[in-house]
């Protein structure tokens, strides 16, 4: 019978993946959660990072249930709660998927899966159906079937990008991108012997507009969804992600110093096949 664990478990993969945390050293709160652990930073009102424990092939198909709430180990003034999505075209988007945690026994999965539904664990994103929102959505769930030799086992680090030019909004700066990072053990004869990560970028910067002191979503703007060095990542976000550089299955394509290439230099994904896996 699976266990439960509380928060993130760097020694998941059988290979040890720390959980990363600001490069600047800058406070955050540390929240734990069965199979995952968000990382809020006080001052933004959003998660700095989060990271989860998927174990694919104990995965439950449960019906989607859940409300959201605070959570009352932080107070409500470090969080973005539901005041931010009020009458607006803003979604709470889970940065730990509903689904991620819920595996082991059904009741396990239960409780991992409401446990999703808190404001830490949440950030605006910009309302609506969109192809690149859906792949975003389903870029775990490819990685996951890349994985099987490994007992499909993933570790995935998710949250937003959270920059000082991220625009203003009801008493929050709401982020232009998000990144995900999502690792596996690469296995020889089943055993995991080195660990393989790849990087991405959600870019909702043409869908937010508060130019006027409202948010407006432009009719014509578009999720973008790229495959990102993970080098990259690190830097645009401010997140010390340790061995996940190193791991990263992107192949290099030039030398770089301390800037991020930018998106023209990053692979952009229109499917989950796009994606460079090894």
């Amino acid at each position: 019978m699976a266990t439960m664990t509380t928060g993130y478990d760097d020694g998941f993969l059988g290979i040890a993946v720390p959980l990363p945390r600001p490069a600047d050293g800058r406070e955050t709160r540390e929240l734990t959660y069965p199979r995952f652990t968000v990382l809020v930073d006080p001052e933004r009102r959003l998660a700095a990072v989060t990271g989860v424990n998927i174990d694919g092939a104990a995965l439950q198909d449960l019906p989607r249930t859940g409300q959201w709430r605070l959570d009352p180990r932080l107070p409500d003034e470090e969080q973005a709660g539901p005041a931010v999505y009020a009458d607006n075209d803003l979604d709470r988007g889970h940065l730990v998927r509903r689904r991620d945690p819920g595996w082991g026994t059904a009741a396990e999965a239960r409780a991992a899966t409401a446990a999703t539904f808190v404001y830490p664990n949440a950030a605006p994103q910009a309302s609506g159906f969109n192809q690149s929102k859906e792949l975003w959505l389903g870029l775990e769930d490819h990685v996951l079937e890349y994985a099987d030799a490994t007992d499909r086992r993933l570790a995935v680090f998710t949250a937003p990008v959270l920059t000082d030019e991220d625009p203003a909004y009801r008493g929050i700066q709401v982020p232009r991108r998000f990144f995900k990072v999502a690792s596996w053990a690469a296995a020889d004869d089943g055993a995991p012997t080195q660990l393989a990560a790849a990087g991405f970028v959600l870019d909702q910067s043409d869908l937010i507009d508060v130019a006027q002191g409202a948010l407006s979503v432009p009719p014509l703007g578009a999720f973008r969804t790229f495959q990102a060095p993970i080098a990259d990542i690190a830097v645009l976000a401010g997140i010390d992600l340790g061995p996940l550089v190193a791991a990263d299955v992107l192949p290099p394509t030039e030398p770089r110093d301390t800037q991020v290439r930018g998106e023209d230099a990053w692979r952009l994904l229109r499917a989950p096949e796009d994606a460079h896996l090894g």
